[in-house]
């Protein structure tokens, strides 16, 4: 009776731990090109849900669903040459992929919310 009860216990701690960190990161599959040399099609990363500083690789929800871009600009920042002159308005972002040329990103579909950040990637690739 006593292992039984060890094992239910030690299963409701694995599942909670599972919830929290479910809630705090998230697995990505990069789809596509645009952040090619950086990432590869296929590759998996580890996500932190953050809203992430300027420079950092984040996951952006977008019109297509999740998309893996660069933090190019917050509220308050000068905008990235390629996208124009002024200052990032209160509550937008701008993103950036690494390979300009094969991007879908805000040159072509403009600032986003900043609620559209949904995670900042932490890891290196994930083998699998």
């Amino acid at each position: 009776m006593r292992y039984l009860l060890a094992v239910a216990v030690a299963a409701a701690l694995a599942a909670a731990g599972l919830v929290w960190l479910r809630g705090r990161y998230l697995a990505v599959t990069v789809e596509g090109v645009s952040m090619v040399p950086t990432l590869r099609p296929g590759q998996r990363l580890l996500a932190r849900r953050a809203a992430g500083v300027t420079g950092d690789v984040v996951v952006v929800r977008g019109r297509g669903g999740l998309m893996v871009k660069r933090l190019a600009a917050r509220e308050g920042e000068r905008l990235p040459a390629v996208l124009g002159s002024g200052v990032v308005p209160a509550g937008r972002v701008a993103v950036l992929g690494d390979n300009p040329g094969r991007s879908a990103d805000s040159r072509q579909f403009g600032l986003l919310p900043a609620s559209a950040v949904v995670a900042v990637v932490r890891s290196a690739p994930i083998r699998t």
